[in-house]
């Protein structure tokens, strides 16, 4: 077991590592950008004016309003992401390290943007009358069907990595939280948590999307407005805190503390990893549940995909960097885990609060985490072998969640890390060969619809 375990953490080094997943990720990105002429940056606004009007259905084909796909998305991608990986990177590599962490949104803003406009293009309506999307099926309705077992590499990949990073380590971060911070036992977490995932899954995508619609908003400005009162208190810090950031992304940042160091490379290459693996944008996962809006366009909802980097990674990512900046706790040789890290930084700015607001938010990131993925593993699971796989999937994946509160998960993390990287190798292939169709449809939109030029 421990040879196992040695080789699948070599796969996922290499995988997420400098030359494979990185570069793609971020090459894709640019080019999109490029081939989009900045339309994501300079569109973001009205952006956000598509997500309000998207509250009501804009068409009469799919199953979720556009707003709600949108945050059943999010419920999956605001995650322990958002709170572990940006201490991680900190960690690793320095305050710069969010700099890139802060460039991989912006270019990945274009990528989702591509992803759900092919999700909703190349979607189907399964007998039962889901309507289906994703990369497997923008690689099969749009590359041929010569390219299908692409399609099925990414199925099967998106439905072994929603039993691992989207099931039982959510499942796992939120009882070893509770009962550290309460003395919940873990039985006590793992039948309350089975119940609760249950009740949702249950009602299939529209109860996870009316549940993801309420709650992913209210968590989000919880913690957002944490960070900015803990800003407000720290006024005079705030501004070192961002220097930092901007100063320490080209050069070295020095050993202080227990922080051995960090070159600029270094502080490049974790904030990118996290700042990928946070949002999520080009690993495939968003589009499938994009690609079930009641939408009339499909660029209306790639509007909707393209906040989705902005919202995780510059906005609510930012605030657990500058919290944890302006405590001054990440380069103390005590600093322990990424999670006890934010933790601390957050309790000592805001005392006696901050902690267990941490802990809040972890616990509703995970939740909401597990409710996301279990559209992704079913919705490849019926690609895989049916609708009939719905609820067998729904009903499995429910009673793996007791597993996650009660397992050591060392390996099934692991496992499930080199899968999930493993999933975005063929949708970034598909995005590139497809990106003609997207640049089309994107030219047609803005003159028809805005009447003006992209």
């Amino acid at each position: 077991m421990e040879t196992l375990q040695e080789l699948v953490n070599y796969l996922g080094g290499i995988v997420w590592g400098p030359y494979v997943l990185l570069p793609l990720l971020v090459g894709t990105g640019a080019y999109l950008m490029l081939g989009l002429r900045f339309m994501p940056a300079r569109h973001l606004f009205p952006a956000f004016k598509q997500m309000l009007a998207g509250r009501k259905n804009q068409g009469t084909e799919g199953e979720l309003s556009p707003f709600n796909a949108m945050m059943a998305s999010m419920a999956a991608t605001v995650g322990t992401g958002n709170i572990v990986g940006v201490a991680t990177a900190i960690m690793i590599g320095g305050p710069g390290a969010v700099f890139w962490m802060w460039v991989t949104a912006f270019l990945g803003m274009a990528t989702k943007y591509c992803e759900c406009t092919l999700a909703v293009k190349y979607r189907e309506v399964t007998p039962d009358g889901k309507y289906v999307g994703g990369p497997m099926y923008y690689i099969k309705n749009g590359l041929g069907k010569n390219w299908k077992w692409m399609g099925v590499l990414f199925a099967i990949f998106g439905a072994v990595a929603s039993f691992g990073i989207g099931n039982m380590s959510q499942a796992n971060a939120i009882t070893g939280n509770l009962n550290q911070l309460l003395g919940i036992p873990q039985w006590a977490v793992a039948v309350a948590l089975v119940v609760l995932v249950g009740i949702v899954l249950i009602g299939g995508v529209q109860r996870v999307g009316a549940v993801a619609g309420k709650v992913v908003p209210v968590m989000a400005i919880f913690y957002i407005g944490m960070g900015i009162v803990i800003m407000l208190m720290n006024i005079d810090k705030v501004w070192p805190a961002f220097s930092s950031i901007f100063i320490y992304a080209f050069q070295p940042a020095p050993a202080v503390g227990g922080f051995v160091g960090s070159t600029m490379m270094i502080a490049m290459r974790f904030g990118m990893a996290r700042g990928l693996f946070s949002n999520e944008a080009g690993l495939g996962s968003a589009p499938i549940t994009h690609a079930t809006a009641i939408v009339d366009h499909p660029v209306k909802q790639g509007f909707l995909g393209m906040i989705d980097p902005f919202l995780d990674t510059i906005v609510i990512c930012t605030m657990t960097a500058i919290v944890i900046l302006i405590a001054g706790d990440w380069s103390a040789t005590d600093r322990g885990s990424a999670a006890v890290m934010t933790s601390v930084a957050f309790n000592h700015v805001l005392p006696g609060v901050g902690g267990y607001g941490v802990a809040l938010g972890l616990v509703l990131f995970a939740y909401t985490t597990i409710l996301g993925w279990s559209i992704y593993g079913e919705r490849c699971c019926i690609f895989l072998f049916g609708h009939k796989a719905s609820l067998p999937f729904r009903v499995v994946f429910t009673l793996v969640v007791p597993l996650g509160c009660l397992a050591q998960l060392d390996f099934v993390w692991s496992l499930s890390d080199l899968f999930n990287g493993l999933m975005a190798i063929p949708n970034l292939i598909a995005v590139l060969l497809l990106s003609p169709v997207v640049f089309k449809l994107t030219k047609e939109y803005f003159e028809k619809e805005l009447g003006k030029k992209i």
